[in-house]
């Protein structure tokens, strides 16, 4: 674990964010770097020495890189050279583990010894950004980095280095050594962070918290009851990672940064191609760039593209976790994806649009079965739930949270959905509104601050990515 939310709000960033503004501009890419390793070697200092032979041996590639521009082979050389390190070890602390136990079912390997190999927080998305400066180097997209401050400091980078987004190098290579600060800017992020922070705290725990109480039981729940089990999580995941990322973007400006988004209303989609259009749009970007496009993309054919988009959505899957129902939540959604482009996108562009949403979002929903259980027979059992009319409609105690959670349900849905910027954009411009926004923000950070004292139930679902 590292810093509880409290400790992190109140004492790291309140001092890091004093520290940083006291100095000089010069050292702040260095405070960046310092305090962004203090913060990740917290608990665990021994994965400290693993970032930073990350950020040296992708440092140095990139200056290889730069200094091979004239000779391809060597270049190349580089380059492949250390995708591989990156991904060994990637492939080492995230998946030996799977690995080893998948082995162990031949009888002939049977004696093999479980490795418990702990899991570095953050390690997927601080390989991809590695992977990403590297790369484009490659390309010559961006120029390689020569100081080895600031490229830790963006490897490091506290506000997004635990659970995204996946910022590359490109989106903020100018940032890094030519960014200004305003009074603007910190405001503005400061919202965002109390806004990722309301959702997060306030929606996510309060969903992840039904969930678990629903999911143990599905044969008692009731068809219905199952079906609210599972839209319980699919508004926690939501409300989870987008507000961990509405938080990191938040941190970002107080510091000068501006990340992409990550997030854009994924559950008003009218597709499954359009949800992932907005679902995790960084990660999405990265496949895209670094993965689908150099496979050939849609360049060489559609049985080319078909194996392309199975690629791509395998990979998609097993980087979610060390489990093969990720790999089955990928090729699932490859699947669907392969449909839609080939047979079902044009026929779904002429339904009327809340037949198309209801569409995309029952397969999100079925999805996040997947997702969510690592236990196949486990997973099935609760499919089967949802479809059976075995345990009745809906049981008592699922009744009973249905009713007591229901206006929150309410504001989950709407707050999943553009409605609420539709409504900021429209009030922002109100003379008043500053003043409003003002008493908001200090009541969401009260509210928040209470829930945090007064319950252990945190979970940050994309912690173990």
């Amino acid at each position: 674990m590292v810093f509880s939310s409290l400790a992190f709000m109140f004492v790291f960033l309140a001092a890091t964010l004093v520290l940083y503004y006291a100095i000089p501009e010069k050292f702040r890419n260095a405070v960046l770097f310092a305090v962004s390793l203090i913060f990740y070697g917290y608990s665990e200092p021994v994965y400290i020495f693993l970032m930073l032979f990350s950020i040296t041996v992708n440092y140095v590639s990139g200056i290889l890189i730069g200094k091979f521009s004239e000779n391809r082979k060597k270049k190349k050389a580089v380059l492949v050279l250390c995708v591989i390190i990156n991904i060994l070890l990637l492939g080492y602390f995230k998946y030996a583990n799977l690995l080893v136990q998948t082995a162990k079912h031949i009888p002939a390997l049977s004696f093999l010894p479980d490795p418990q190999i702990a899991l570095p927080i953050g390690i997927s998305f601080y390989t991809f950004q590695t992977m990403s400066y590297v790369i484009d180097a490659y390309r010559g997209n961006c120029a390689p980095q020569k100081n080895f401050i600031t490229f830790g400091a963006y490897v490091a980078l506290f506000p997004q280095l635990i659970a995204g987004p996946i910022v590359r190098y490109v989106d903020i290579e100018k940032q890094l050594t030519e960014r200004r600060e305003s009074v603007a800017l910190f405001s503005d992020g400061v919202r965002l962070f109390l806004f990722g922070l309301a959702k997060k705290v306030l929606i996510a725990n309060e969903m992840g918290a039904l969930w678990d109480t629903l999911k143990q039981i599905p044969t008692e729940n009731g068809i219905i009851g199952s079906w609210f089990g599972i839209i319980t999580f699919t508004l926690q995941i939501y409300f989870d990672f987008s507000g961990y990322s509405d938080m990191a973007c938040g941190l970002g400006k107080m510091f000068g940064f501006k990340f992409v988004r990550n997030f854009n209303y994924p559950y008003s989609s009218k597709s499954i191609t359009e949800f992932w259009r907005r679902w995790h749009i960084s990660l999405g970007t990265w496949f895209r760039e670094y993965v689908y496009i150099p496979l050939g993309g849609n360049r060489k054919g559609k049985a080319r593209q078909c194996l392309n988009i199975f690629i791509v959505w395998a990979l998609t899957g097993i980087w979610h976790g060390a489990s093969w129902n990720f790999l089955l939540w990928g090729l699932y959604f490859g699947v669907l994806l392969i449909i839609e482009k080939f047979f079902l996108l044009k026929r779904l562009e002429k339904l009327p649009p809340a037949l198309s949403h209801i569409y995309a979002m029952f397969f999100v929903i079925i999805g996040w079965v997947i997702f969510d259980f690592t236990n196949t027979a486990e997973m099935f059992a609760y499919l089967r739930s949802m479809f059976s009319f075995g345990g009745g409609l809906i049981s008592q105690n699922a009744l009973y949270l249905a009713v007591t959670h229901l206006p929150l349900l309410i504001i989950s849905v709407l707050a999943s959905l553009p409605l609420v910027r539709k409504l900021y954009d429209k009030v922002k411009n109100y003379r008043a509104y500053p003043a409003v926004e003002t008493v908001a923000a200090a009541t969401v950070l009260i509210l928040c601050t209470a829930s945090l004292v007064s319950s252990t139930y945190n979970p940050f679902l994309y912690f173990r990515f």
